[in-house]
């Protein structure tokens, strides 16, 4: 498999763009990986990257985006943070991706027993990582269920993966909102924005369409 090209790039439509994900995720959950050669993708992009997708996902050593879509050099850019919430610099990542580099799809890939996610529920606070769940704290208090209070913690992860989702869902909330040209773009038609979650226990992910 080739490294993408202006021209092949350029064919990509949004929807073609999360098929080609999803093909992946299917060829990864089946640990069969498409034929590509690295090392000639490394020259092919030497003078020009021409991503279709831009994902952003956890830095959850488990949840490599290149690897659970099956992608090779080239073929996507890969934003991670734990927690997968955006902030102005994400954004401006963002826009330079779908706005100057042509992508087509943009994917906030939230995953099953995040620990960014937990330390939320818990209300962890510690150094620098205070402001960061601080930042995905609304999650939590978006999910209702349920209200007992010794049950919204890292001990209940059916609770932790429903903030997972709200988290995403969230997200893709705040990245329309604070970035009008990515909005402006979904408008037209030129991206899609779009959500999913990763589960570590099977290797799938469910895209929220």
């Amino acid at each position: 498999m080739k490294a993408h090209t202006k021209e092949t790039q350029a064919t990509m439509t949004p929807d073609k763009s999360l098929l080609f994900l999803k093909e992946g995720n299917q060829r990864f959950q089946n640990n069969l990986k498409a034929n590509r050669n690295l090392l000639e993708q490394v020259n092919d992009t030497s003078e020009g990257q021409f991503p279709f997708a831009t994902i952003l996902s956890c830095i959850d050593s488990r949840v490599s985006a290149e690897l659970v879509f099956d992608q090779g050099l080239g073929d996507i850019f890969s934003i991670r943070i734990a927690g997968n919430f955006v902030n102005e610099d994400i954004l401006g990542s963002m826009e330079f991706a779908c706005k100057l580099a042509g992508t087509k799809l943009i994917v906030v890939l939230g995953h099953t027993s995040c620990g960014a996610i937990k330390g939320a529920c818990d209300h962890a606070r510690l150094g620098n990582l205070t402001a960061l769940i601080n930042k995905i704290e609304p999650a939590v208090a978006e999910v209702k269920e349920p209200r007992d209070e010794n049950q919204r913690n890292s001990g209940n992860l059916e609770f932790v993966d429903k903030v997972s989702a709200k988290n995403v869902q969230l997200t893709i909330g705040n990245i329309r909102k604070r970035s009008s040209v990515l909005a402006e773009m979904e408008k037209n038609g030129e991206i899609k924005i779009i959500g999913g979650m990763y589960d570590i226990a099977t290797g799938a992910v469910e895209f929220y369409e």
